[in-house]
């Protein structure tokens, strides 16, 4: 019995179990992630607690993803170069469209649409 039950509760939260590509997406529409001076350019900042990372690709350019990696769905890094990496397992992602560069992961991070509000980013 046990183990249906496992079953059942892995296929709520799949990236606790570590289902690949297949990720739960919160809602976080109206939420502000972040201050547009707390992302560099070319860098990121990871919203630990909304499991959500925000990049800044090129300047003024502002994009966010889940932070959950699609392989196993570890926590990634803060992103650094244009990449976005997972230190579980060494996959690595593009900061501008969270597409897998480097394996073990091939799916793209889950992505959220973001504006700037005022000096904050904001998800649509």
């Amino acid at each position: 019995m046990l183990g249906t039950a496992g079953v059942a509760a892995c296929g709520l939260a799949l990236t606790a179990c570590g289902a690949g590509g297949a990720q739960a997406k919160p809602n976080l529409k109206g939420k502000v992630l972040a201050k547009t001076a707390e992302v560099p350019v070319g860098g990121g900042k990871l919203i630990e607690d909304l499991k959500v990372v925000v990049t800044q690709p090129a300047q003024g350019v502002f994009k966010a993803f889940s932070s959950s990696c699609t392989h196993k769905g570890c926590q990634v890094s803060t992103p650094k170069d244009n990449v976005i990496r997972c230190a579980c397992h060494g996959s690595e992602f593009a900061a501008d469209s969270g597409k897998a560069t480097k394996g073990p992961a091939t799916a793209p991070l889950a992505s959220f649409l973001v504006k700037v509000e005022g000096d904050g980013i904001v998800v649509a």
